[in-house]
């Protein structure tokens, strides 16, 4: 997929392990796009206990820089503790961020404002390493961003497809 063939694209990513990894959705816009529009709605339309942010890195805060291309985040688990709040716009930023670079660095993402990139990251409130989800972020980001430029693998569809009836979730209790 080229850089200017982004637009819609779609993957996800895990990294490291409970109650210290991270799992993210990502979306790829191209600036002008309806999907960029909605991003960028997301975006400016916080709620209690979840707020996109742009990321940005840097050592103390008049030192931000924002990471390119543009990358929106937005929390899917609820923060309203100081600590879960810290580590998901502290240790999850920097590891989304880096993430995003490493996407840059490998060729898959063009260092662009036209191109937007927007993570929606899980964190555990029950984490408590910084350095873990910060690594876990970062793992998470670079493979939903390969996900998203090239597609599902091919052998897991099959996988997925036929075992459609033995598949199963964490969070499902049921028979």
């Amino acid at each position: 997929m080229t850089d200017a063939n982004i637009d819609g694209a779609i993957g996800q990513g895990w990294g490291g392990t409970s109650p210290d990894g991270a799992h993210v959705n990502v979306v790829l816009a191209r600036r002008g796009s309806a999907t960029a529009a909605a991003l960028l709605t997301a975006f400016a339309s916080p709620s209690p206990g979840h707020t996109p942010v742009l990321v940005c890195v840097g050592p103390d805060q008049p030192s931000y820089e924002a990471v390119v291309p543009p990358t929106v985040m937005m929390n899917k688990a609820t923060a309203t503790k100081e600590r879960h709040q810290t580590i998901t716009w502290g240790a999850a930023q920097l590891g989304i961020g880096q993430g995003v670079l490493d996407a840059v660095a490998d060729g898959l993402l063009v260092a662009d404002l036209d191109s937007l990139v927007f993570v929606s990251i899980w964190v555990d409130e029950a984490a408590g390493d910084e350095t873990a989800v910060r690594h876990a972020a970062r793992e998470a980001v670079r493979a939903g961003i390969g996900a998203a430029v090239g597609g599902p693998d091919p052998a897991a569809v099959e996988r997925l497809v036929r075992e459609r009836d033995r598949l199963a979730n964490p969070f499902y209790t049921g028979e």
